[in-house]
């Protein structure tokens, strides 16, 4: 498997933290220097490991919102 390259452009905040200190965290972040994209998975407390997450673009992210808020 590929290395796959990131940077975390802009931390956003935390949604939740497991009892083995990973934290479910929004993020903006770029994937192999691609234009960054809004990112929701778990990471270790070092960012150096990474659980299965979701990426949006501005305007996924922008209509997953309006979904939610319409709950």
């Amino acid at each position: 498997m590929a290395d796959i390259k990131f940077e975390i452009v802009k931390h956003i905040g935390e949604l939740s933290e497991s009892p083995k200190g990973w934290k479910k965290e929004l993020n903006l972040i770029s994937w192999n220097n691609r234009e960054p994209k809004y990112d929701v998975r778990e990471w270790s407390p070092d960012h150096q490991k990474m659980g299965k997450g979701l990426t949006f673009t501005e305007e996924e992210l922008k209509t997953f919102r309006s979904l939610l808020n319409d709950l």
